[in-house]
C-alpha cells in the first residue's frame, strides 16, 4: 500500500458492523422457496385478472340474460338520507345505504370464480397425471428379507461349487 504524503492526515476508518440478521435475511430471500412464492404471487395476480375478466365479461352477462336481465346493483336499503331509485343517485346525494345488491354480486362472482378455478385445476391435474403415466415406471426395490435370502442362496451356491474342488484335491 502506498504511503500518504506527510501533509495528508491518516484516516482511521472503523469496520462497519453488519448485524447478523442481515445475512440471515439475505439467505432467506435467496432460498428457492421464497423465489418460487414470489413467482407464484405474480402468476396468481395475472391469473386473477384473467379469471375476473372471464367472470365479468363472459359469465356474468350470460347469467344476467338467463335470469331475465336482473341487475342487483340497485338493490339497496337507505338508512339515512333521500330514498332515490338508483344506488349511484343515492350515493351522490350522500345517503347512507346498505348495498345488498353489490354484496350479492360479489357472492355470485365468488361462486363463479370458484367454479372456474375448480375446472382449471381439474384440467391441470388431468394433464399432470397423463405426463406421469407416460414415464416408464421403475420397479420397486425388493423387500429386505428377499435381499437377505438371495444373499444366503448365493453363499450356499458358492459353498456347493467349492466342495467338489476340495474333494478332488484330497
Amino acid at each position: 500500500m502506498a504511503k500518504l504524503p506527510d501533509h495528508v492526515p491518516e484516516l482511521h476508518v472503523r469496520e462497519i458492523h453488519v448485524p447478523g440478521w442481515l445475512g440471515e435475511f439475505r439467505s432467506f430471500l435467496m432460498r428457492g422457496n421464497v423465489v418460487d412464492l414470489a413467482v407464484g404471487v405474480i402468476v396468481g395476480a395475472a391469473f386473477t385478472a384473467i379469471v375476473n375478466s372471464l367472470v365479468k365479461d363472459v359469465f356474468t352477462p350470460v347469467l344476467g340474460l338467463l335470469i331475465g336481465g336482473i341487475d342487483f346493483t340497485n338493490l339497496f336499503i337507505t338508512l339515512r338520507g333521500p330514498h332515490l331509485a338508483t344506488l349511484a343517485d343515492a350515493q351522490k346525494a350522500g345517503a347512507v345505504t346498505i348495498n345488498i345488491g353489490l354484496f350479492l354480486n360479489a357472492v355470485i362472482q365468488f361462486v363463479i370464480i370458484g367454479f372456474v378455478i375448480f375446472w382449471v385445476v381439474k384440467a391441470i391435474n388431468r394433464l399432470t397425471v397423463k405426463k406421469e403415466a407416460e414415464k416408464p415406471a421403475t420397479p420397486p426395490a425388493p423387500p429386505r428379507s428377499e435381499v437377505l435370502l438371495q444373499d444366503i442362496l448365493d453363499v450356499l451356491k458358492a459353498d456347493a461349487a467349492q466342495k467338489p474342488e476340495s474333494a478332488a484335491k484330497v
